[in-house]
């Protein structure tokens, strides 16, 4: 049986393209040093691009955000037959929902923070999020990523002045948890290095996320060993709670009393050799272009099982 190419899928047209952009080049070029590579830049959410051959590709995505993250992509692919690395359709549409994630989350044990979620305009009352959240609070989108639309708001004025942004789609507001806001990923089931993300600012927004110098990434966290450990296990149990294959990128908050709190589940990271699941690899000994290969080899081998007989 030849071997396939890896088809990498990057672009799209979601809020996150210029990150896929990124993501995708940095991850042709890892895998073009082991793999046969061909590049797809997606221009529609409507269909998988042409030239995708279930028979010779395997598609490694890095299709962050709307179409490539939400399970659309991914059911596209299972219907004709192409295998592809992560999460599937089931998986990716309920980790891309954030309110339908912590709610598997908290049915798992797994503790995550409090939350108001609300939609198409009915907006809460701000003396409402502060009798339940507290004053200090945290607004986002409950299906985007790469924190588009996070907003950071300090009492009944300022969360009224973010509810006016707020009034198409749905929403979700949290308390701002005082503390560390760290990362962790799991590669092939295997909870690797925890990441701590320090924003110069504070608030790990876009702008924080994209803009060089804005945030400080200490790995290994400088938390205890056992807290270090018990966030890896709470992070492998979330993986498997939300039925997740492969890899993901797991965030979390910890207070300052040490307690964490999981936030979401990213089955499609950013994957620049400078992003935050490569951080997490390298706690483990593993370089940019080793990180890829394992990343890709459970569909690889699905590849194989499923054209054995050819």
């Amino acid at each position: 049986m030849k071997e396939p190419r890896i088809a990498v899928l990057l672009g799209g047209t979601s809020a996150e393209r210029e990150v896929s952009l990124g993501s995708g080049k940095a991850a042709a070029a890892a895998l073009s040093k082991f793999f046969e590579v061909d590049v797809f830049d997606l221009q529609s959410y409507a269909e998988l691009p042409g030239g995708l051959d279930p028979r010779r590709h395997v598609v490694f995505s890095t299709l962050h955000g709307s179409f490539g993250e939400d399970g659309t992509a991914q059911a596209l692919m299972d219907e004709a037959g192409v295998y592809y690395a992560g999460c599937d359709a089931a998986s990716s549409a309920l980790t891309f929902d954030k309110v339908a994630t912590k709610a598997k989350l908290a049915e798992a044990g797994v503790p995550v923070p409090a939350e108001i979620v609300f939609e198409n305009g009915e907006l809460p009352l701000a003396s409402t999020i502060v009798s339940v959240l507290g004053p200090s609070v945290v607004l986002k989108p409950v299906a985007e990523g790469s924190s588009v639309g996070l907003q950071f708001a300090e009492g009944e004025t300022e969360i009224t002045d973010c509810l006016e942004k707020c009034r198409e789609g749905r929403w979700l507001v949290e308390p701002r948890i005082a503390g560390k806001e760290v990362t962790v990923g799991i590669v092939q089931g295997e909870a690797l290095g925890v990441v701590e993300i320090r924003p110069l600012n504070g608030r790990f927004d876009y702008e924080s996320k994209y803009t060089k110098g804005m945030t400080e990434y200490i790995a290994p966290a400088e938390i205890s060993a056992d807290l270090s450990e018990r966030i890896r296990k709470l992070a492998t149990h979330a993986f498997e709670a939300c039925g997740c294959r492969d890899y993901a990128r797991i965030d979390c908050m910890v207070d300052t009393g040490g307690n964490p709190y999981f936030l979401e589940i990213n089955t499609l990271p950013g994957l620049k050799e400078t992003s935050l699941l490569p951080m997490s690899a390298a706690l483990f000994g593993y370089n940019f272009d080793e990180l890829l290969q394992k990343l890709v080899e459970p569909a690889l081998l699905r590849y194989r099982d499923g054209n054995s007989s050819s």
